[in-house]
């Protein structure tokens, strides 16, 4: 045999070698650790046998005394037929107001427990519109309420209340040609404090927080904070109408409710071509300096959302909803589009049917201010 091929067959031999005591090694480790690493301390950090046991926690029950304040032209619309749904599946009972205050609260009158119909007294929830007082809503809701708002971008809000209001807000009649710019070039020369609804045309979140809306919030800064203080000091949750769903989301985590319990659709809500954009910075320099400096939440303008506009240029101010359906799936539907004034009735009806004793006749409130209330059209509309 050649010398080469005498040298090629030695190496293979030495490299078989190699490899079966190489094997027998790593058997022979493996069989030590097995049967020895019981012992081991560091073994079953290592090689878990199995998997940790899950540590679920229970999951909460729903949470069923909500009140809300509903501020005006802020989406609060949408808010409340969220929670009325909730209380008529849930069989709780809605705080109503009292026929001489219509369907709100006797605003803008300071809140006082005697505006709510005995017919729904005591309740589980509240949702329509307030002046907000603290004493009097902790006397007439249970202890463990869970108090909820919804806040919006001054400026767009102030635009909406032009918008909705110019036909019964003084100021804003006064106004040539209902311009909101000519209003927002010399406000002083429409503006009259002390006049019926004059809070939609100055300051109206601190008046329905409760505030006064005269103190202005570039010349009393401190004033300003200590409202802002009480408002997180009350309230459970600020809802952003222009991060409504992420205000939903954190609303249905701090109630413990379901899914469905959030559904909800777009109502009274108003046309994109009613902005006007000049107008708005000039609103926010007159209330907030020359620099305003907004929370982010306000900013707006860094999102691409826009959850309170329709896609077409109508103001949508309510649904003449047809009858005759019937099963749970259409009744769900009417009412997650039925308006506020139409549900309300519907409620209070079905509350004094369910009270009994409780819906004895009301007394007369004194001399409760007139409320501005749009009828909705019944029939066909011409263009």
């Amino acid at each position: 045999m050649p010398p080469i091929l005498q040298r090629l067959q030695q190496a293979t031999k030495m490299m078989s070698r190699r490899k079966i005591l190489l094997l027998v090694l790593g058997c022979s480790t493996v069989s030590l650790l097995i049967h020895q690493g019981a012992q081991l301390s560091w073994y079953p950090k290592l090689f878990p046998l199995s998997c940790p046991p899950l540590r679920n926690s229970p999951p909460r029950p729903k949470h069923m005394t909500v009140a809300f304040l509903k501020t005006h032209k802020t989406a609060g619309t949408t808010v409340q037929n969220i929670l009325f749904r909730f209380a008529e599946r849930h069989n709780l009972t809605v705080a109503l107001p009292h026929p001489s205050c219509e369907h709100q609260f006797c605003y803008p009158r300071n809140f006082s427990a005697h505006f709510v119909h005995p017919a729904t007294r005591p309740p589980h929830v509240l949702a329509s519109h307030l002046r907000f007082d603290r004493a009097e809503l902790e006397r007439l809701m249970p202890p463990g309420t869970v108090y909820v708002t919804i806040l919006r971008e001054p400026a767009a809000m102030f635009e909406s209340l032009f918008s909705y209001y110019n036909q019964y807000c003084p100021a804003f009649r006064r106004v040539p040609n209902a311009s909101l710019e000519a209003f927002l070039r010399t406000p002083e020369a429409y503006y009259r404090a002390g006049e019926h609804f004059a809070m939609f045309a100055h300051n109206t979140l601190a008046y329905d927080l409760g505030g006064d809306n005269e103190r202005s919030p570039r010349d009393d800064a401190a004033y300003l904070a200590g409202l802002i203080r009480q408002v997180e000091e009350v309230f459970s949750l600020v809802m952003i109408a222009e991060y409504f769903d992420e205000s939903l989301v954190l609303l249905r985590r701090l109630l413990a409710w379901d899914l469905d319990d959030v559904l909800y659709a777009k109502l009274n809500a108003r046309a994109a071509s009613c902005e006007l954009r000049e107008a708005r910075q000039r609103l926010l320099r007159r209330c907030f300096g020359d620099e305003p400096v907004l929370r982010p939440a306000a900013q707006i303008r860094t999102k691409q959302l826009q959850p309170w506009q329709p896609s077409r240029k109508v103001d949508i101010m309510g649904y003449d909803l047809p009858g005759g359906g019937a099963g749970p799936a259409t009744e769900a539907c009417l009412k997650l589009a039925m308006p506020e004034v139409q549900y309300s009735n519907y409620l209070l009806r079905k509350q004094k049917r369910r009270g009994g004793a409780r819906a004895r006749p009301e007394p007369v409130l004194d001399n409760p201010p007139p409320r501005p209330i749009r009828v909705l059209p019944r029939g066909p509309q011409g263009p």
